[in-house]
């Protein structure tokens, strides 16, 4: 007996050191989700309708003469006090023609995100001004090296698929040179997709041409458009941010796709009942898709509801609550509703360092997100300090939450060939009384199992016998693995690299 199981674990200890075929993996981009519904039918029907009075009542103020020009010609109605009004009508004929499948594409082909239906994608992203030391527990000023590190990191973990920029880089004082070398730091660390902002829509063209540079031509660029543009093209409540505005307009006419991003707070520019807050988000990011597809029809948008809660007591931000949960796969519900691709945020921890409140905070926002069937899941990993501060180490931990998280979205595979009492009679009746080492043990082990990188599984016994390993102490010694075999070496060929630093200011 004693003997059999010893093989049993040998042979399992055997097999997951071997390395897993992609065919074999039991998670990977894009599961459908969609199985937790915090709404019902009825529900989101409901706020729908409410979205569209909103829109046809309300309005939205503020627009650019620009903005003004578009929406007025396709057929929003400017008052008398300077809001535009949303005719239903317009509202729904708008979403018609509005893209119903986007491709998010990564430099490599292999990274490509083909968002449709529920399927689920996990990223980064946000404007985290500080970078945590968890070795020092202290914060400090996040640099273009900073995020540099943290889009090669990205690029190493199996379990986030984009990369958004995750910080500013605050040691580049000039906001064009900021832009710009935002774009090197994540283009450079990671062919995945990424998304960034801009800080001025005079930016748009030196950028763009820096991303012909890289894509080899326009012509390359347009094909396979690599970049997409977070676009927070309204400031809550229900009025238009006249930059971010005229910066979408350009990127749409230079073929960069578009995050209609609308970030309202619960209880501060959004209203308190986590249902009406819904309402304003989808209110304002349809007035997004009215703009867009005007300029362009079917431009490759997502309906980035990403509205967030507020500590009510204090005011603070609390992107780690279970209030920010319910909200996000609200979100998800109503995209799925319209038909249209869409993001939203979890992930984000209010936890100021890698602890377990981040742990909480992080795995049931990105289960609740991934089980609504949400496309996007942007903020999944990294951010800590309710938007304020990004780590590392953190990242690199948030890649085992999100293998976990993933594994959860797959669910229960009730498959014949594997699910009948065959295997239950040959154990019980034939012998050894247990599946240790049983063909189909040893067969689904790496198919119906995934097994985390990091988290420590080991008995007590076997804890100590290693030294009581830990995981933030794990966590900084695989950042400096990465960052020491990557070398510094920006994934551009040395001929683009060339070429990028003769015609633009680098800074790394």
């Amino acid at each position: 007996m004693g003997r059999s199981l010893r093989k049993g674990r040998e042979a399992k200890k055997a097999l997951r050191s071997a390395p897993i075929s992609e065919d074999k993996n039991p998670i990977k981009p894009g599961l459908t989700g969609g199985y937790y519904r915090p709404l019902s039918d009825s529900d989101v029907k409901k706020l729908y309708y409410l979205s569209l009075s909103a829109l046809e009542e309300i309005g939205i103020g503020l627009a650019p003469k620009s903005g003004i020009d578009y929406m007025t010609k396709a057929g929003v109605i400017l008052g008398d006090d300077g809001r535009l009004r949303f005719p239903r009508s317009l509202v729904e004929d708008m979403i018609g023609l509005s893209n119903r499948e986007v491709t998010l594409f990564g430099r490599e082909e292999k990274f490509d995100m083909h968002l449709s239906g529920k399927k689920v994608f996990f990223g980064t992203a946000g404007a985290a001004v500080h970078l945590v030391d968890v070795e020092k527990r202290e914060y400090k000023d996040s640099t273009a090296l900073d995020l540099y590190n943290a889009a090669q990191i990205t690029h190493e973990l199996d379990n986030i698929h984009f990369f958004q920029r995750a910080m500013v880089a605050r040691d580049i004082a000039d906001n064009f040179e900021m832009d710009l070398n935002t774009l090197y730091a994540c283009c450079g660390g990671t062919t995945k997709h990424v998304g960034t902002s801009f800080s001025e829509s005079g930016h748009i063209k030196k950028c763009l041409e820096f991303l012909h540079l890289v894509a080899g031509s326009k012509k390359k660029w347009r094909e396979r458009p690599f970049v997409s543009n977070s676009n927070c093209f309204v400031v809550p409540p229900m009025k238009f941010a006249t930059e971010s505005c005229e910066t979408m307009e350009k990127c749409i006419k230079g073929g960069m796709p578009i995050l209609l991003l609308s970030a309202g707070q619960a209880g501060a520019t959004a209203p308190a009942p986590i249902a009406l807050t819904i309402v304003q988000a989808v209110a304002e990011c349809l007035a997004g898709v009215v703009y867009v597809n005007y300029i362009k029809s079917g431009h490759p948008s997502i309906f980035g509801t990403w509205p967030f809660v507020s500590d009510l007591r204090t005011g603070a931000m609390s992107g780690g609550s279970g209030e920010q949960s319910l909200l996000t796969a609200g979100c998800a519900q109503m995209h799925h509703f319209l038909g249209l691709p869409g993001g939203a945020a979890a992930g984000i921890a209010d936890s100021k360092l890698p602890d377990m409140q981040a742990g909480w905070e992080q795995g049931i926002s990105n289960t609740m997100a991934g089980l609504a069937g949400l496309n996007l899941v942007y903020e999944s990993a990294g951010m800590h300090a309710s938007l304020l501060g990004f780590s590392l180490e953190s990242l690199i931990l948030g890649n085992d939450i999100l293998g976990q998280v993933q594994r959860c979205v797959k669910g229960i595979d009730v498959n014949d060939d594997f699910v009948n009492l065959d295997v239950i009679k040959s154990v019980c009746l034939d012998g050894p009384e247990h599946y240790l080492g049983h063909a189909q043990t040893l067969e689904l082990m790496q198919k119906e199992y995934i097994y985390p990188d990091l988290a420590d599984r080991s008995s007590p016994k076997e804890w100590l016998e290693k030294e009581k390993p830990d995981l933030i102490k794990n966590a900084i010694a695989k950042k400096k693995e990465i960052l020491n075999r990557r070398g510094n070496k920006p994934l551009f060929t040395n001929d683009i690299n060339k070429k990028v630093r003769e015609n633009f200011k680098i800074y790394l």
